[in-house]
């Protein structure tokens, strides 16, 4: 349902989330992420135009988030990225249906209605602040930085 491109900017977030607040290169998170590099360097273009997160150029640059992980809802990245899109015409072009989509299409538009709603609802805090033993995390996270991501009270990103 997600394209690549969406799975890629929500892993490279939840690996930024869990390490911050140090700089990742892109070749750091391509890495970790499990991404190709140069295509994970054009969608944390888009994440950076989105005001997602903020690059820093030169030795010892990187990307980190540009706001707090629990301000940052899942649907704001797919939004830079690979925005989900609602079905509002007849995606056959028949002319009869117009705007009145047939019982199929409606109930795939309900469908995307429903993971929009739960995609605005999840914040990356939510994501990356998951109870233990769930699942593992997005990303590859090395074991010296293995710590509660982001926590729960933090009210602002720090300078």
């Amino acid at each position: 349902m997600l394209s690549q491109t969406a799975e890629y900017a929500l892993r490279a977030l939840a690996c930024l989330a869990l390490e911050e607040p140090a700089l990742l290169s892109a070749a750091q998170l391509a890495e970790r992420t499990q991404a190709p590099v140069d295509y994970l360097a054009k969608v944390l273009q888009q994440l950076a135009s989105a005001e997602l997160i903020q690059g820093k150029r030169g030795v010892g640059g990187g990307y980190r988030l540009a706001r707090p992980a629990a301000a940052i809802r899942l649907l704001d990245a797919l939004n830079a990225v690979a925005p989900l899109q609602r079905i509002e015409r007849c995606p056959l072009g028949l002319r009869e249906h117009g705007a009145n989509l047939c019982p199929l299409h409606r109930k795939m538009d309900e469908a995307i209605a429903a993971v929009i709603a739960v995609f605005e609802g999840v914040t990356l805090a939510d994501i990356v602040n998951a109870p233990e033993g769930v699942s593992a995390p997005l990303c590859e996270v090395r074991p010296a930085t293995l710590r509660p991501a982001v926590p729960r009270d933090r009210a602002s990103h720090p300078d």
